[in-house]
């Protein structure tokens, strides 16, 4: 995710950065078409309908997340996730962190391989719907955030760098109620040379 990403217009729809089955067989095409095109879109669709009008029709959706409530928060942030979640998965992923942010995690959890084991931990036991975040302050500090429905670490002022999607609608067509199994594939499409790009931003 970029900044330009970030701060894009709430009603433009990014679109995926891969073909539809090119995550496969960790995230099926199917489970793509229907959590792009149907849910996230879903959010994009219902926060221009919101927001039409408003003082948040010229805002980016950023800018709507750190000032909304109600529904209009709820969209935005979905969208805003869905986004970040997105991009940061890549058919040829780098599996690992490099330079500032691998000294980070390693200062932080003791390894990489910790920083997963805790971060799939938690998204297996949060309690219905939500998202597990990795994020970090404008020191670099690296925090694991568990939140549930919408929650987005921009609420607690950091900055957003990894993220795992815990509504059903993420997973379930490819592992049904084995949430696990989803997020310990998942890892194996995560790019972290996006993350680590993310984490630049606390430079």
């Amino acid at each position: 995710m970029t900044m330009t990403t970030l701060a894009a217009s709430l009603v433009a729809i990014v679109e995926l950065p891969y073909a539809y089955d090119a995550l496969e067989p960790y995230v099926s095409a199917e489970t793509l078409h229907f959590h792009h095109d149907k849910h996230y879109a879903g959010y994009v669709a219902k926060l221009a309908e919101l927001t039409e009008g408003t003082r948040y029709a010229d805002m980016s959706l950023e800018e709507i997340v750190r000032s909304s409530d109600g529904a209009i928060f709820n969209n935005a942030a979905q969208a805003l996730n869905h986004v970040i979640y997105f991009e940061q998965l890549a058919p040829k992923a780098k599996h690992h962190p490099s330079g500032r942010l691998l000294r980070a995690i390693d200062e932080r959890f003791g390894s990489l391989d910790e920083l997963k084991k805790r971060m799939t931990n938690m998204a297996t036991t949060l309690f219905g719907s939500g998202w597990v975040w990795l994020a970090a302050d404008h020191d670099g500090e690296l925090y694991i955030l568990s939140k549930p429905n919408a929650g987005t670490p921009l609420t607690d002022g950091l900055i957003p760098l990894l993220c795992l999607d815990v509504w059903e609608h993420a997973y379930y067509i490819d592992y049904r109620n084995i949430r696990k199994d989803a997020i310990e594939n998942l890892w194996r499409v995560i790019d972290w040379s996006v993350v680590d790009e993310r984490y630049r931003a606390t430079e």
